[in-house]
């Protein structure tokens, strides 16, 4: 019941950064977004949750796991509430910052949760492997739920969903949950906040330069303010007795290739569900519950995936799955690639889906064992936090870069569409044009997916450099087999 309430908690954060992909197009006509802009609907959330994890992951080693957890779970309905009753963009982006907040807060403690209630061996492997499943499969879980809630209802409930799964979990965690011990410390607050900004003008400057251009003031010191913001994060961080980011955590060169090769992955499968979104809706032409339903595939990989390395990781170790994972993903991205308007979700996209899926749901369970690996009990909510970090300032800043490489790609297509569709329009479609300096189809369909196709190289590279790090990174030593086969081994103090 332990591992059901934490799982649930994770799956509600996770599945929250899909659920609002598959409602994006209605988000971005009933809010008026542009398309460069609507990928913030999804950064709010992610660049909060992702820079103020740490933070939430030494609350918890602070003032007790079970407590913050609590907080953190009821802070996300709040915000859920505010975002499903928001009624412009800014409202929207507010709300959405709110829940990865409340987020940040709960998803480091749940996964430290683990690490205190379940023994070391295969009993922590299973549940790491629950755990690593549903942090991976929430995605797809996350399409399907939102592409039902938008069919049948609209919009802003896949935001008040959030609200009484969890009040379930606030109301049950008491109950099956016990608390943890306080380790007494202080508050890395400078840290966090900094770390937060400059990773909020870094994506932002490459969102500014999808739009604006690389050469637009805006875009260099939006980039320039970021590099001395997280300049001065690691100064902060090497001369605080107490830091929010524990440095020493990348001496391990196991633990400083996990956290690389996270942020690499999460990369390309931020990207890969937010394009793939707006591929199968805008050019498929398909309804949102379609369009939920033809990623519930995916779910139900990546828990195979998940599966076979919870099994065979005491035999083989994780390098093997962390190597093998990122092949696969990148296989199944450099697949993804070869979409165009004549493409069929049956014919160009379940497949490529599919051995991308299988590749995650191997790498999610190596990554979270090894990052947890021959850690300190009172440092586990830091080491999870990073690693949840990790995940989705990699996801943040993978999007924004994908999203410049979409917008470049886009542009080029459009100059190429254009003529085309004036030679062709009627009177009616070129005053519309002229008015919104939108092309109907099919040219925007030819436009959208050169964008896409560009995103999915850039996605691929991303995965390939997850696989070059396991390769040259990671390496597995007889006391790791020994602790995850359940024996004692050298342990941390």
């Amino acid at each position: 019941m332990a591992l059901l309430v934490i799982a649930a908690c994770q799956l509600m954060v996770v599945l929250d950064i899909t659920i609002v992909n598959i409602a994006l197009p209605h988000i971005q006509r009933s809010l008026d977004f542009s398309t460069t802009s609507l990928s913030w609907v999804v950064n709010a959330y992610t660049l909060t949750f992702g820079g103020l994890l740490l933070l939430g992951g030494r609350a918890g080693d602070i003032l007790g796991r079970r407590r913050v957890f609590v907080f953190g779970v009821l802070l996300f309905v709040l915000a859920s509430l505010l975002g499903g009753l928001a009624q412009n963009s800014g409202q929207l982006l507010a709300a959405r910052a709110l829940q990865g907040m409340g987020g940040a807060i709960a998803s480091p403690t749940s996964l430290a949760l683990i690490s205190t209630t379940f023994r070391e061996g295969p009993e922590r492997n299973r549940a790491f492997g629950v755990f690593a499943a549903v942090s991976a499969g929430g995605g797809a879980i996350g399409l399907l739920a939102g592409g039902v809630l938008v069919e049948w209802l609209n919009w802003r409930w896949v935001l008040f969903v959030n609200i009484p799964i969890g009040i379930l979990i606030a109301l049950a965690t008491p109950r099956w949950i016990k608390e943890s011990e306080r380790h007494p410390g202080r508050f890395d607050i400078t840290g966090a906040l900094l770390s937060t900004v400059g990773m909020v003008l870094l994506v932002y400057g490459f969102i500014r330069a999808a739009q604006d251009g690389w050469r637009d003031a805006l875009t260099l010191a939006s980039f320039g303010a970021a590099v001395v913001a997280l300049t001065a994060f690691v100064l902060v961080e090497r001369s605080s007795r107490q830091p929010i980011t524990p440095l020493h955590m990348f001496a391990d060169r196991n633990r400083a290739g996990t956290y690389g090769i996270m942020l690499c992955l999460a990369a390309a499968m931020f990207g890969m569900f937010f394009f793939l979104t707006l591929f199968v809706q805008n050019v498929l032409d398909f309804s949102p519950l379609q369009a939920g339903l033809a990623f519930l595939p995916v779910s139900a990989v990546i828990t195979i995936g998940a599966g076979l390395a919870s099994r065979f990781l005491p035999v083989y170790g994780p390098k093997p799955f962390m190597v093998g994972g990122g092949i696969l993903a990148a296989a199944g991205l450099a697949w993804l690639t070869l979409t165009d308007v004549h493409s069929t979700y049956a014919g160009s996209v379940l497949g490529p889906m599919l051995v991308f899926s299988l590749g995650m749901g191997m790498e999610f369970v190596s990554l979270t064992l090894m990052a947890l690996s021959d850690v300190p009990v009172r440092e586990t909510g830091a080491a999870s936090g990073l690693l949840n970090a990790t995940q989705q300032v990699g996801g943040s800043l993978g999007l924004s870069i994908l999203v410049t490489t979409f917008g470049t790609a886009n542009g080029n297509e459009a100059e190429k569409q254009i003529p085309r569709f004036l030679q062709q329009a009627t009177p009616a479609e070129r005053a519309r044009f002229q008015r919104t300096g939108e092309l109907p189809p099919p040219w925007a369909d030819e436009v959208l997916t050169a964008g896409v196709s560009a995103a999915f190289i850039m996605a691929a590279i991303f995965a390939v450099l997850a696989a070059l790090i396991a390769v040259l990174a990671i390496q597995v030593r007889p006391s790791d087999l020994q602790r995850l086969q359940g024996g004692t081994g050298p342990g941390p103090g």
